[in-house]
């Protein structure tokens, strides 16, 4: 009997159950279950038994389940029969594809606890014990035992001093007061997670009015709190050293895997010499014994009956054996858990899915007609093909190629042209929500060498370490690109061959001919991309076998140009050829071909056409993206990654400063790291990525080539943040995780935010203060005339229109915003045309945003036009009425807003060494007090020192101006409320 012949017996209170993502639960009474109010998950009592469903819903669109049972201590054994079996109906009803946990008060799954962070505390009472609330007439003082780095599992233990050890974090929770006592042995993660219980005991429990106190293991009377704490236990006295015998340490000492099979109610052992997929039969169910874990399989074609009877003798088998540490997990053909797949020597990599979903419509089906609500049931959406940016695409670029243990700088027109023999490095700069945001990467080609990967590695992870780890980083493989990365490029062309010494030593070595690029060369280009702001020109071998009918195609030999077009291609494909001829062949006309009628000449180039052929008709698919997996990550030791440990239902809050994490997306993987992390180890990220994929742990066929992101805590970017509800605020706060948690606790859950810090470091030259990145265009112009000019972004030529010359040249990096100035005089016409002009630049900006995360950029062209210093002349103040050099016009409009700037007002920090300042009014001092009765108004109220005449501020302040900006800001604002002017 099929499982959807048996759906008549699913109970009608699982109607609807599983249609969104989230949690739901049923408790059960009278072995029936009832749905709870969303105002009691996470309260359960000890004589209940409850059904939990987690919802995901997946990147497609598709939704799955993970249902959990949970057995208090209290409970009668009817509920937990009703429990386990009222699962298996629920199963049904959502298709028969959930894996299912039975969880047992005191020793739950770490996946089940993270449904009810922090932790979870059953109160006494329930429906089988005929109460449903335990009311104390005093409040019960108890203490609590804390263990776990991620998920806290937490026990009541004897209130009394032989209890207390330093391998542990207790919670002593009082009437009037909570105390943390930290074991001097606990990590900063053990004692960060605890103080999360206490907090959420002060909330639940004394209605958050509670005062915590925290108390440090090995630190006497050090203060009220600690003798208060030791008080309770009659007196400070040294702890004993824990006992070697742990009541709580999980023995193992079912090793050895078993499998059982499941015949008539009875569990029967299965004789082979190994494990393997081909044991389990889709009409049987078995048990596999793994010790702490006993998993029954249950084959896709047994019935709802059978699998309950199953159930049943599973429960037995456990309770059998006086197996109460071990965790029963129920899955179902098809949907295997990994960790289920792992303890089989051999597992086929791909399932059946057609008979997954026919099975899915058929239970469907079957709920129609019996008038449930099947809504959602089989909701999948399709994949959109172009994910979104998630990141400033008109930002500022710079690459290097790597030669040997050097980088040589790219010029702009040539910087998205890669080798496939060479590595490159590049620097991506953008604008991000709070700040510059910048993303340094190294690509490396198919065709490179060893010893060039390892140094575009080295020079890349310099460049990180001189900018103080505050940026992003990624290792790109050819191929294997993100889209991110073509985002960045947008025109991207790779060649065959290389450039760089290295590659070429290497094939004359190995006597291997010299296949490099040349533009009078032979030379066939696969197009590819999703528009113009995302496509790709790739050099393939020049014979027939490489066309293919998804794609067009660019041929060239000498001034002979032919595009192709794939059967299969539409206007769009044949678009992106249009657009990579300007960059390839701009100057020489091509002739079209269709897939069917080439030219013979199209033919002779390319080797001759095949008497019998079939091309291939599918693109080349990238790899999808996945439902993100947070692992915490120990340190790398004689290069063996030591332990991975999954974060389920992770948060922001899960990624703990002093620790690495890697999310694993599938398409890409970031390996996060805190800011406590010593140096030495954040050098060791990449590698731990590397590591990382060669294990496979989600067994997905991970390339080793998947892109990996290298992500440090409080520059995160924003294509990482994306997959978190985040808090900036939280990741740049001073201190480590639990001195985080007290910031946080002290401030009612506001974070207390460090000083953001700028970063301005630069490579190749280029000056890091007064000059502009060079910057390459940001789109391609296109019409039915095919102009190949390239245009600038429209925000751009909105700035445009306000600032430049019409004889300028064409640059496509905005001006950097202007601070508010302070003009020296109003009379001017050429100052009223200017301030003008400012003004309609920072009206088409947001003030609180633009200042902070535009920085002044140049290109620099030569280092001669580089010295550009801080110290400017007094012609350098003026602007100057002679006619430019064609060279002077490489200069940055930085550079020349810094004069205009300069000859409008002062600049903060460029203050007059004497003499009051020509156009600001100047008020007595007594005006200029916060306590004055008869204050000033329609002033900078941040700079008050302005306005006071240059003798009543040097008689305040003691000092000339220009040696009061020289000092350090936090002198500044020392002297300024010494002065009473804030």
């Amino acid at each position: 009997m099929s499982l959807a012949v048996s759906m008549r017996n699913v109970d009608p209170a699982f109607q609807g159950a599983g249609q969104k993502d989230g949690v739901e639960i049923w408790h059960i009474e009278k072995s029936c279950p009832v749905s709870l109010p969303t105002s009691s998950y996470g309260k359960f009592f000890t004589g209940d038994t409850y059904i939990i469903l987690k919802t995901f819903a997946s990147k497609n669109g598709a939704l799955r389940h993970e249902i959990h049972y949970w057995l208090g201590k209290d409970t009668s054994q009817d509920e937990a029969g009703a429990a386990a079996t009222k699962t298996l109906e629920l199963d049904a009803a959502l298709g028969g594809r959930a894996v299912q946990y039975r969880e047992v008060q005191g020793n739950e799954s770490d996946k089940f606890r993270s449904l009810f962070k922090p932790c979870i505390m059953p109160q006494e009472g329930g429906f089988a014990t005929g109460s449903k609330h335990v009311e104390e007439s005093e409040y019960k003082t108890r203490l609590l035992a804390c263990k776990g780095k991620h998920i806290v599992h937490i026990k009541e233990v004897p209130f009394a001093r032989s209890t207390l050890n330093h391998d542990n974090v207790f919670i002593l929770d009082t009437k009037s007061k909570i105390f943390q006592f930290n074991g001097s042995n606990t990590s900063i993660q053990e004692r960060a997670k605890a103080l999360e219980v206490a907090q959420y005991i002060r909330d639940n429990y004394h209605d958050g009015e509670c005062e915590i106190a925290s108390i440090e293991d090995g630190k006497l009377m050090a203060d009220a709190a600690s003798g208060e704490f030791w008080g309770l236990f009659g007196g400070f006295a040294p702890l004993l050293r824990k006992s070697a015998h742990d009541e709580d340490a999980a023995t193992d000492s079912h090793s050895t895997k078993k499998l059982l099979c499941i015949e008539k109610g009875k569990a029967n052992p299965v004789e082979a010499d190994s494990l393997t997929r081909e044991l389990l039969a889709t009409d049987t169910c078995y048990i596999l014994d793994c010790g702490l874990e006993v998993y029954l399989w249950m084959g896709r074609s047994t019935s709802l009956d059978e699998r309950k009877t199953a159930s049943k003798a599973a429960e037995e088998f456990i309770q059998g054996s006086d197996r109460s540490k071990s965790r029963l997990v129920r899955v179902i053909e098809g949907f295997e858990t990994v960790i289920f797949r792992s303890k089989f020597e051999s597992w086929p990599q791909t399932t059946n899915a057609t008979v997954t979903e026919d099975g899915k419509g058929k239970v469907a089906a079957l709920l129609q007609r019996r008038g449930l609500n099947v809504k959602g049931l089989l909701k999948v959406d399709t994949e959109k093909e172009d994910p979104e940016e998630y990141i400033d695409c008109t930002g500022q670029l710079q690459v290097w190629r790597v030669n040997g243990q050097d980088k040589v700088l790219i010029s702009p027109e040539n910087q998205s042209k890669f080798y496939s023999g060479d590595c490159y490095i590049f620097q991506y700069s953008y604008s991000g929500d709070e700040k510059e945001e910048h993303l340094i990467g190294t690509w490396l080609g198919k065709q490179s060498i060893e010893k060039e990967r390892a140094s575009a590695v080295s020079l890349a992870n310099k460049m990180v370490e001189s900018m103080k780890f505050m940026v992003a980083q990624a290792c790109i493989h050819e191929g294997s690109e993100p889209i991110l990365f073509f985002l960045i490029f947008q025109s991207l062309i790779v060649f065959k061959g290389g450039l760089s010494d290295g590659y070429k030593n290497y094939i004359a070595e190995k006597g291997i001919p010299d296949d490099t690029y040349t533009e009078d060369g032979l030379a066939l280009f696969r197009v590819q991309g999703s528009g113009p702001e995302s496509m790709q020109a790739i050099q393939v071998d020049a014979v027939p076998t490489s066309l293919n009918s998804a794609y067009c195609y660019i041929l060239h030999s000498g001034t002979t140009v032919f595009t192709w077009a794939g059967s299969l291609t539409s206007p769009d494909d044949q678009d992106l050829v249009e657009r990579q001829l300007d960059l390839i062949k701009p100057e020489l006309q091509t002739r079209p071909q269709k897939e069917g009628a080439e030219f013979d000449q199209f033919w002779e180039l390319i080797g001759g056409k095949p008497e019998h052929i079939e091309l291939p008709n599918q693109k080349i698919s990238s790899v999808p993206e996945g439902d993100p997996h947070l692992f915490s990550c120990t340190f790398l030791k004689a290069d063996v990654l030591l332990q991975v440990t999954e974060i389920y239902n992770f948060t922001q809050d899960d990624l703990m400063t002093e620790d690495i994490f890697i999310l694993d997306c599938h398409s890409n993987i970031f390996v996060w790291v805190g800011q406590q992390v010593d140096t030495k180890n954040k050098l060791q990220a990449l590698t731990i990525g590397e590591k990382f994929l060669e294990h496979d742990f989600l067994f997905e066929k991970l390339s080793h080539e998947t892109p990996i992101y290298i992500v440090i805590e409080g520059s995160e970017p924003p294509f990482f943040t994306r997959f978190f509800t985040w808090d900036s605020a939280k990741s740049n706060m001073h201190g480590n995780s639990f001195q985080r948690k007290l910031a946080i606790m002290k401030h009612g859950g506001t974070p207390v935010e460090k000083p953001k810090r700028r970063v301005t470091a630069s490579f190749g030259g280029r000056s890091s203060g007064g000059t502009e990145k060079p910057q390459r265009s940001r789109s391609v112009s296109f019409s039915p005339d095919r102009p190949r000019v390239r245009g600038r972004s429209p925000a751009f030529n909105k700035l445009a229109a306000t600032f430049e010359n019409p004889k300028d040249r064409n640059l496509s990096t905005p001006p950097p915003n202007v601070a508010k100035l302070y003009p020296k005089s109003g009379t001017t016409q050429e100052l009223g045309s200017k301030s003008a002009a400012i003004a309609a630049l920072t009206k088409s900006f947001d003030r609180t945003s633009a200042r902070e995360s535009l920085m002044p950029r140049t290109v620099k062209a030569t280092p001669a036009e580089s010295k550009v210093t801080a110290e400017t002349t007094s012609k350098e103040k003026t602007i100057s009425k002679e006619k430019t050099t064609p060279k002077e016009h490489t200069i940055s409009r930085s550079s020349r807003l810094e004069s205009l700037t300069i000859k409008e007002g002062i600049k903060e920090g460029d203050h007059e060494d004497d003499g009051d300042e020509e156009g600001v009014p100047i008020y007595p001092y007594d005006r200029l007090k916060t306590s004055s009765e008869d204050p000033v108004t329609e002033i900078d109220v941040t700079k008050r020192e302005t306005y006071l005449s240059a003798a009543e501020f040097k008689e305040k302040l003691g000092m000339k101006r220009a040696e009061f900006y020289k000092l350090p800001k936090w002198k500044q604002n020392k002297l300024k409320m010494t002065a009473q002017l804030f």
